[in-house]
């Protein structure tokens, strides 16, 4: 199954020290995406940020690397909303705005649960 990974979740291993691929792979998940609006948010945060939001950031980018890039540009999360409803892929994401705006298209969602593990909607 495919999921598209958005920005803050790429932020996850060093927040909160979780492996999003072990516990993706774990759910069932076996192709990971990040669209190109997502490293540009990356890359805004590594330049304007600092210290643990900067490092974390960093890792971040480095980790897309381990996914499939898919060349979408534009606002992030309508890029998500939308490409996740083009391949009926499900979204890795802490945002609570754009989780609730997922859930209306009833696309499958996968978030953090009790700071420690993945779980989906």
């Amino acid at each position: 199954m495919k999921v598209i990974i958005d920005t803050n979740a790429l932020m996850i291993p060093i927040q909160f020290n979780v492996d999003i691929f072990d516990e993706l792979q774990r759910l069932g998940f076996d192709e990971f995406v990040v669209p190109k609006a997502v490293l540009d948010e990356l890359d805004t945060l590594v330049e304007r940020s600092r210290g643990k939001d900067k490092m974390a950031a960093k890792v971040a980018r480095s980790l897309a690397n381990r996914c499939e890039i898919v060349n979408v540009t534009g606002f992030a999360d309508d890029v998500i909303l939308e490409f996740a409803n083009d391949s009926s892929a499900a979204v890795l994401t802490n945002d609570i705005k754009l989780k609730n705006r997922l859930c209306k298209k009833n696309i499958t969602v996968v978030y953090m649960r009790q700071k420690n593990r993945l779980a989906t909607t």
